[in-house]
């Protein structure tokens, strides 16, 4: 059974390529043309990944994303739009999106991208177990569910915020430069300033450890940060 893949895109022109260059690939892809008809047809449909524009008319493509999210769906989500500010790129993985693409785009990265984030969500299953349970000090992290818990406190994440302590987690005690963060959670085809990462460092330690005693997410000047189980320097560099 071909995968299926939701465009939600008011250009006819961008919206006509990508359909044929997904159903030329071997995909099932349907396009909408505004937010309100892709909302609801996101919503209906039993989809592998949605490719959504943000400035579309009706619902934003910010707003689609929120209903959708608010509705518990986990289907992967790749945002396509010209806007490149680091503030649309953050507020969008906020609201959670899965990757960003800015216009004009390859046809050869776009389905680079959408296989890789299928193959992800292919091999970890929404319903599947990725790897066991990590225990970081108080700090718990469940790669299955996508469940984190400090000191008995249940800590809402959002997909991408997930995704980098998952990799801090995973590299744990080790420095791990901006640069290494950047593509292994944002992909090598991502193209951002690293600034986003500290943006998401931020968010992620307002969650993590605001408010308690020992700070877990230490930062390497000048380099990047270490996610430690104490306040010892980190014992290695990441490879």
């Amino acid at each position: 059974m071909s995968e299926r893949i939701l465009i939600i895109e008011d250009d006819q022109d961008i919206s006509s390529f990508i359909q044929e260059l997904f159903n030329s690939s071997g995909y099932e892809a349907e396009v909408a043309s505004d937010g309100e008809q892709g909302l609801s047809i996101a919503l209906q449909g039993n989809w592998h990944l949605i490719l959504l524009d943000l400035s579309l008319p009706g619902l934003s493509g910010l707003e689609v994303l929120e209903a959708y999210r608010a509705q518990g769906r986990k289907t992967p989500i790749i945002i396509i739009t010209a806007l490149d500010r680091t503030e649309s790129i953050v507020e969008s993985f906020q609201i959670g999106a899965n990757d960003y693409i800015t216009k004009p785009f390859h046809s050869d990265v776009l389905l680079v991208r959408v296989r890789n984030l299928l193959d992800i969500f292919r091999h970890v299953g929404l319903e599947g177990a990725e790897d066991a349970t990590i225990i970081i000090d108080d700090l718990q992290i469940e790669p299955d569910s996508r469940k984190v818990i400090r000191g008995g406190d249940m800590i809402d994440l959002t997909p991408k915020e997930f995704d980098l302590l998952l990799y801090l987690a995973k590299n744990k005690n080790k420095v791990c430069s901006r640069e290494n963060i950047l593509n292994a959670v944002w992909g090598y085809d991502f193209m951002a300033d690293t600034n986003v990462i500290d943006v998401f460092i931020r968010y992620v330690r307002q969650k993590i450890d605001k408010g308690r005693k020992k700070k877990l997410i230490q930062t390497i000047r000048g380099i990047g940060y270490s996610l430690q189980e104490s306040d010892q320097d980190p014992i290695e560099r990441e490879e």
